[in-house]
């Protein structure tokens, strides 16, 4: 009787030994650890993809990915330093969320994208929007929104634009307005809102009535 195994590698379709193991998947350790490897390729993206599918595609599709360190310093993929007004230092959205350095993906704000980010800090507390925070989000239309990461802050995302940043400080009120050379830390997307930027007209009207 034959005793000539049929078995193929599950790698490289090669026979495997004759004197393999009944349970033998591989032809070799190379065979092994290119099976393996290709398994943490698999699932490390399948992490990206589910990612990406809670970040608006207005983002995503845009080569304005970076990392960030635990001080909020923007980062390359590979881990140094990057600059807000260096693209050259910036990544694809599928690069930055596959990096391990820094903390996180952070979003490089332009003024050629006509993106504008609305920043309540210190707007949640204890899982609920507080009442001056709220009152913004109602009068601003539904759009794009996260939680930063602290978890106490509102990222609102739009479409718009603004000639520069501002900080406004008020009582409980503490916003932040970003267009351009800037990066923002981007979370976990705000369970309901709309998975895409809002228009926001006369933006610079709409943030000077926020005092």
């Amino acid at each position: 009787m034959s005793t000539c195994r049929t078995a193929e590698c599950e790698r490289c379709a090669g026979p495997l030994p004759l004197m393999a193991r009944a349970d033998a998947r591989f032809c070799s350790s190379a065979c092994r650890q290119s099976a393996y490897r290709a398994r943490r390729a698999f699932a490390e993206q399948r992490v990206v993809d589910e990612r990406a599918a809670r970040v608006p595609a207005e983002l995503t599709s845009r080569a304005r990915w970076v990392r960030y360190s635990g001080r909020k310093v923007p980062l390359r993929v590979d881990g140094r330093f990057a600059a807000v007004n260096d693209p050259s230092t910036w990544s694809d959205y599928a690069s930055a969320a596959a990096a391990t350095a820094g903390d996180g993906v952070g979003f490089v704000l332009t003024a050629h994208d006509r993106i504008v980010v609305v920043d309540l800090d210190h707007a949640v507390e204890m899982g609920r929007v507080l009442p001056w925070a709220q009152q913004i989000l109602d009068s601003l239309p539904p759009t794009y929104m996260e939680r930063g990461k602290s978890g106490t802050g509102l990222h609102l995302w739009f479409r718009g634009e603004v000639p520069a940043g501002r900080r406004i400080r008020k009582n409980d009120l503490a916003v932040e307005v970003y267009s351009d050379r800037r990066f923002i830390i981007v979370g976990d997307r705000v369970s309901g809102t709309p998975l895409e930027l809002a228009e926001l007209p006369n933006a610079v009207g709409v943030i000077a009535s926020l005092t």
